[in-house]
């Protein structure tokens, strides 16, 4: 039911089944357990559709920290971690802290994965948006040329997420 209530952005109504479903598979599995991690995820994102940022830092932390110890800091799911905590990180106005966590992101990501993986080429966008926001403006359009350039080659140039670049990269040079 609180899948659907998301899916409908009725986040106000999916909060309460959100944390009741999360405190029975705490209760269930444990605190580490995949099903727990995953009722962590659907709270947080509901918290993010709420713009209750310090909420939704606090359960990605939590879920960061457990998956790091369980699998390890340069396990995919471990980095797809870290990037939606740097996520929240932007989305509050921290960008060092969002910075600091997507170089980390980017250069585990570009070791375990490869540079021009999807998961990599995202990474890339989101610091250049950082680096954007904190006004390094040199650096967020060198680093965005090159993803796009990446994102080009490894996607295609009608791929959302080449477009999305691009237009991210034209507003910028305007």
């Amino acid at each position: 039911m609180a899948a659907y209530l998301r899916f409908e952005g009725q986040w106000d109504d999916a909060e309460p089944l959100d944390m009741e479903g999360m405190r029975i598979r705490r209760g269930l599995f444990g605190e580490d357990h995949s099903s727990t991690l995953t009722s962590m995820a659907n709270l947080t994102s509901t918290y993010w559709n709420q713009g209750r940022w310090e909420e939704a830092e606090k359960l990605e932390v939590q879920v960061m920290e457990i998956l790091q110890t369980k699998l390890g800091a340069d396990h995919p799911t471990t980095l797809t971690s870290m990037a939606d905590l740097a996520s929240t990180y932007w989305n509050q106005g921290r960008w060092e802290e969002a910075e600091k966590l997507e170089l980390q992101v980017i250069e585990t990501s570009k070791m375990k994965l490869g540079a021009d993986h999807p998961s990599t080429l995202t990474s890339m966008n989101n610091l250049a948006h950082t680096w954007n926001s904190m006004d390094k403006k040199t650096e967020a359009m060198d680093l965005m040329q090159t993803c796009v350039r990446l994102t080009e080659m490894k996607l295609g140039v009608d791929h959302p997420h080449t477009r999305s670049s691009l237009l991210a990269l034209d507003s910028w040079q305007e």
